[in-house]
């Protein structure tokens, strides 16, 4: 299925002229463009903060590029009728394979989230005929979480468009850096997340 071409709204930077700040030490020549947290940590040097302030750089940083890309993952999903973390619950599902089923401890477990966030998703779906429960054969007690026909055409159709977005959004990192982004993100999840 062809999908439309994703826009992504810039960021508006000003040029920095013969700034001292951190962002000349970590951007080097890749970006002269002064940024929100360039002129953040040059306010904290003004004010003689002589701390490494690279860390606030950095989470900063991300923390502004996660409400960008929260807000157009959002939208994406949103053109299929799924609401913030469902196509999550979906696509979760849908790369287990055959018989798209997990628990629903499994899916909470996947996707970092607690029983009662899970439970209200799995509501929602259930309500839109995405997914269905069921008690297992084996153990009543257990309840198993499978996609519908329905759920899986949905997801299919979806995915395509939700790559494009993730695309869309990576756009600013060149391909000769981005194995060198992954190896850096991986390696600071490690520090949360030991293999």
């Amino acid at each position: 299925m062809a999908t439309k071409p994703m826009a992504i709204k810039p960021m508006t930077a000003k040029t920095r002229p013969n700034s001292t700040s951190l962002a000349g030490e970590e951007q080097g020549a890749m970006n002269t463009q002064a940024d929100g947290l360039d002129r953040i940590v040059d306010q904290w040097r003004q004010q003689g903060v002589t701390n490494d302030l690279i860390p606030m750089a950095v989470l900063g940083r991300i923390a502004r590029l996660t409400k960008y890309i929260e807000v157009v993952l959002l939208q994406c999903h949103g053109e299929f009728g799924l609401g913030q973390g469902e196509f999550d619950v979906l696509a979760t599902l849908r790369r287990s394979g055959e018989p798209f089923t997990l628990s629903p401890s499994q899916l909470y477990q996947s996707m970092m989230l607690s029983s009662g966030a899970m439970t209200s998703r799995l509501d929602r779906l259930e309500n839109k005929g995405l997914l269905e429960r069921a008690h297992s054969k084996e153990d009543r007690r257990a309840v198993h979480v499978s996609l519908t026909a329905e759920g899986k055409a949905l997801i299919d159709k979806a995915l395509p468009q939700h790559i494009q977005c993730q695309s869309a959004l990576l756009a600013g990192v060149s391909a000769e850096d981005r194995p060198m982004l992954l190896q850096i993100l991986k390696s600071w999840l490690n520090q949360f997340e030991p293999q």
